[in-house]
């Protein structure tokens, strides 16, 4: 028994000429078909940094936010400033919470850069952060453990993924 040579077109004999145009090479393109493009790698860009300056910066929104209500009017708060743990008035709490948040803002914009300088600052002001919404918790019992929570998931996004930026470039 005699085998015929096999072809790589069905109905076609080994010595059939191909169609113009028709090539049995791989199309062009990727030379390793699982090297996926990776926008980490290439662009310089990480999603933690950008999730962390996102975050930042909504915790320095929440801040203005309390500042201007702070400042706007006392009688918001039900409790009077001499029972919150720092004896300060809402003047001088708004006017904390109002600079913190804008500062926070501001930070929140060098870390979604990946800004070095933006991470040490940025882990140091969540955990003011913390701490003053700590001092605020008897004035705003809903805002600021929300606040505090936000600020604690920050400075475990930035230390655990805040070199992603750095590897990339």
């Amino acid at each position: 028994m005699v085998e015929s040579p096999h072809s790589d077109v069905y109905g076609r004999t080994p010595g059939q000429p191909r169609a113009p145009g028709l090539s049995t090479q791989a199309p062009p393109g990727r030379k390793d078909p699982g090297s996926g493009y990776s926008t980490w790698a290439e662009e310089g860009f990480s999603g933690w940094a950008w999730f962390t300056g996102g975050l930042m910066g909504l915790v320095g929104l929440f801040q203005v936010i309390t500042g201007i209500v702070a400042l706007a009017g006392t009688g918001y708060y039900t409790v009077p400033a001499r029972n919150l743990v720092v004896d300060a008035g809402y003047t001088t709490w708004g006017w904390v919470h109002l600079i913190l948040g804008i500062v926070l803002l501001v930070t929140g914009g060098g870390l979604a850069f990946g800004n070095t300088v933006a991470r040490v600052v940025g882990v140091a002001l969540a955990a003011l952060s913390a701490l003053v919404n700590l001092a605020f918790i008897p004035a705003a019992p809903f805002a600021a453990p929300l606040i505090i929570g936000l600020d604690v998931f920050l400075i475990y996004a930035i230390t655990v993924h805040g070199g992603e930026p750095k590897q990339a470039r």
